[in-house]
């Protein structure tokens, strides 16, 4: 039998039918993730407030526990990153400036850039590498060795005991990692302009007050408590709907951490967007 000509080609051509229901389900599965993770993010909320004004507790010596492991142990990586960071846009931002006679100008773009911006942003990535992946395994394989199923027999609520602790450590470790950041974002970016670019300190450091409001440095901090609960509500939320084993924990992983940069990305966008818009910068 002679085939027809083209006929192998119009049968390698993708369905477009096919696409469309592929891009249907990748929809279905992101909102029904999102709505996953609200509700973890709700039901931790309602433990809080049990904790704060009712007669239930929170297991403080548990938060105390996650922020170490969550918050301390991050604290030299992110002023690794933050202060190559704060070079990075100095020696950058200073030749196009000195161009127009304005080289003082660095310290003004930095320090507003650093604490709006780069700030919570830079903490927010670390802290997703480096204690998002971790929250996500530890819960994952609980999941897998069925300690989940035995903290429900005992009728104990693992939102209580795993949820609570982890999502209140990681919000608080968030913001306090945002302060260091811009803290030594800042200090790098000025130690360097002092010894490369010639700019005082003096005349750097009141540059960048002058620039400064009160506004920038709380826009980043909601920024950082964003970033904190995102980061914890979902890696706890695919360390608790995990499943297949170890390859499922290796995959719950993965997942978070492009979960968790997608989503920080897309709320500083949408953050950015509001202060814009209300004239709030």
């Amino acid at each position: 039998m002679t085939n027809v000509p083209g006929e192998d080609a119009s049968r390698s051509l993708p369905n477009p039918l096919d696409l469309i229901d592929s891009l249907g389900n990748r929809a279905l599965q992101i909102v029904s993730h999102t709505g996953v993770v609200v509700l973890l993010v709700i039901a931790a909320a309602r433990w809080v407030y049990s904790g704060c004004v009712g007669s239930k507790r929170i297991g403080r010596a548990a938060i105390v526990s996650q922020i170490v492991r969550i918050g301390v142990r991050s604290i030299f990586i992110v002023s690794l990153v933050s202060a190559s960071v704060g070079i990075i846009l100095a020696l950058n931002m200073a030749p196009p400036l000195d161009q127009f006679g304005s080289k003082e100008l660095v310290a003004n773009i930095i320090g507003v850039s650093v604490l709006r911006e780069l700030g919570p942003l830079m903490a927010a990535i670390v802290l997703t590498g480096f204690a998002g992946a971790a929250i996500a395994a530890e819960i994952g394989t609980m999941v897998v060795r069925e300690e989940i199923e035995a903290l429900e027999v005992m009728a104990l609520d693992p939102v209580h005991f795993l949820v609570v602790p982890r999502l209140v450590a990681s919000i608080l470790s968030m913001i306090s990692l945002a302060v260091i950041s811009n803290i030594v974002a800042v200090g790098g970016a000025m130690i360097v302009s002092r010894l490369v670019l010639g700019i005082p300190i003096d005349t750097f450091w009141m540059n960048m007050l002058s620039q400064l409001k009160s506004v920038d440095f709380w826009t980043g901090m909601t920024k950082a408590a964003i970033f904190g609960m995102l980061i914890g509500a979902i890696a706890c939320a695919n360390g608790l709907r995990t499943s297949g084993g170890a390859a499922g924990v290796g995959k719950a992983t993965t997942s978070t951490v492009v979960q968790c940069i997608v989503s920080i990305i897309i709320a500083d966008t949408i953050f950015t967007a509001i202060f814009f818009i209300f004239d709030l910068n």
